[in-house]
């Protein structure tokens, strides 16, 4: 064997474990799921070909589609706070504060918290009976009664709180970085020509962030398109499918959880069906937010 070879063997046998990994979690699956969406498959017995039945009983789906909403309103509540929150906290930080790397790990904690230890803890304080939040309005005489946060009035808003809550030091670093790169040089020459912070900020900083700002509302989208496990924890897409979103629904139809208008049978043919059309609609809402960025950079 020489030495060309053996360098090849070397560097394959690097490669093969994330390969294999790749093709047993990644690949695989995709490939099953492609499959059954033309089956009635329940994961048991025996999986029945019914052509494209599935799609066509997701064009009648009721709760299919106002999961579809939700999700809408959940992204959109999501991506219309924490990005200008972040945004806002990088500029805050970007400045010669004191402990501002003490600030910059809090503010990102939440980030690395599993996002099911991060619903259990906002459960305690959102609990309508006896939840943090309600004690400590009543204690202050800022309500008479307890609120029912996670009720039908207040959920989705519930839920995008603590949504923004996980996102804002993510999104906060991204920013961050990017402020991090614009030449301070660049701020003085406009003090001296009698620009003021405003100005400095709408006519300096927000544009010299347009790649930062592009790649992190891409990422919100998809993040807020795909989220749901913390409405899991919370709500279990409750009450009466007021907090439902996509993913949500595709995950009770391979795994029913019992509660609120969770689907009782698995449904793994349609539930397949199903996750083509949520990746199918994830992956048109990014391709249109990609084409409306890039003419937005020929204008510019």
């Amino acid at each position: 064997m020489n030495n060309k070879t053996k360098n090849a063997a070397f560097a394959y046998s690097y490669l093969f474990p994330s390969a294999f990994l790749t093709l047993v979690l990644g690949i695989y699956p995709i490939a099953w799921a492609f499959r059954y969406m033309f089956y009635n498959y329940k994961g048991y017995g025996t999986a029945r070909f019914i052509g494209l039945d599935n799609f066509t009983r997701i064009l009648q789906d009721i709760q299919f589609w106002d999961s579809v909403v939700n999700t809408f309103v959940y992204a959109g509540g999501k991506l219309l706070l924490s990005i200008p929150l972040s945004l806002l906290l990088a500029a805050i930080l970007n400045r010669g504060l004191k402990g501002k790397h003490l600030l910059r790990a809090v503010f990102f904690m939440p980030t690395v918290i599993s996002t099911a230890v991060m619903a259990v803890v906002f459960f305690t304080i959102f609990n309508s009976y006896n939840g943090i939040l309600n004690q400590f309005l009543i204690k202050f005489n800022i309500t008479s009664s307890g609120i029912d946060w996670l009720g039908p009035k207040h959920a989705m808003l519930t839920v995008i709180l603590v949504a923004v809550w996980g996102a804002v030091g993510n999104y906060m670093l991204l920013f961050l970085a990017g402020l991090q790169n614009i030449p301070e040089d660049v701020y003085e020459s406009s003090a001296l020509d009698g620009a003021n912070k405003v100005q400095q900020f709408r006519y300096i900083t927000l544009p010299m962030l347009g790649p930062v700002m592009q790649m992190v509302i891409m990422l919100a989208i998809i993040t807020a398109l795909k989220g749901y496990e913390s409405i899991m924890v919370l709500t279990e897409g409750g009450p009466a499918g007021k907090t439902e979103v996509m993913f949500l629904y595709l995950y009770k139809l391979f795994f029913p959880l019992g509660g609120g208008s969770a689907t009782q049978v698995q449904e793994f043919g349609y539930g397949s069906a199903v996750a083509f059309v949520s990746a199918l609609i994830v992956g048109m809402i990014s391709l249109l937010y990609f084409y409306a960025s890039k003419r937005m950079n020929r204008i510019d």
